[in-house]
């Protein structure tokens, strides 16, 4: 597993497909979070839609590093299983994630006008990997093993993101930024943004489950 995560990385790095996901990253925290002031979680919330958006991008374009024979070649370098190779990618996602993580925490004390706590920061990384989660299982879904066009990938990717972040009071992303937006004390959203977070462990679950079997039946 560790030599996949490596040799993904150094793919991603080598063809620079990274680049992209991370200027949007960055874009939006320009625009959401900058001159914010007041409680932390609604500026919390928009760092973590941020990387909602970055973590889905990323995820597409790491599923599709390699092209068919390329895959083929891994997946038999991996010993056959496929799977494997899956959970690779979705590691290199999160771990690329949880860097990301630091700047959404960080950047809105730097530009902003805050009055920051531990709780704001536990509920801070509670969010963003809530966000994480949701968006590497969208791109899982939508990934180029999933969908044989990549019009039908971004579609599919594009509709799933505006639900998670606008279909109202869907559970996990939208159902925490209501919450976020609506309670300035982030000591009473600790523990609805930890069923949040369980909640999209479970859909990364099941979409990796979904995507698994979609592969090795189009393969």
């Amino acid at each position: 597993m560790i030599a996949l995560i490596r040799y993904t990385f150094a793919t991603v790095l080598h063809t620079q497909r990274h680049l992209a996901p991370l200027l949007l990253f960055m874009g939006l925290m320009g625009v959401l979070t900058v001159n914010g002031s007041g409680p932390l979680p609604p500026a919390y919330a928009s760092s973590a839609g941020a990387l909602l958006v970055c973590s889905t991008w990323l995820t597409v374009a790491l599923t599709g590093l390699d092209a068919p024979p390329q895959r083929a070649i891994v997946v038999v370098a991996s010993g056959g299983r496929s799977l494997t190779v899956l959970l690779a990618v979705i590691c290199t996602a999160l771990l690329s994630c949880l860097v990301l993580m630091v700047v959404g925490l960080l950047f809105p004390l730097w530009t902003g006008d805050h009055a920051v706590t531990a709780t704001d920061l536990l509920l801070g990384v509670e969010a963003q990997l809530t966000c994480a989660l949701t968006g590497i299982a969208i791109g899982v879904l939508c990934s180029r093993p999933v969908f044989g066009r990549r019009g039908h990938a971004l579609v599919a990717a594009l509709t799933l993101v505006t639900a998670a972040l606008f279909a109202k009071g869907a559970p996990p992303v939208n159902r925490l930024f209501t919450l976020m937006a609506t309670t300035p004390d982030a000591a009473e959203l600790l523990a609805p943004a930890g069923v949040m977070l369980a909640v999209s462990a479970v859909i990364l679950a099941v979409f990796t489950a979904v995507a698994h079997v979609v592969a090795v039946r189009r393969e």
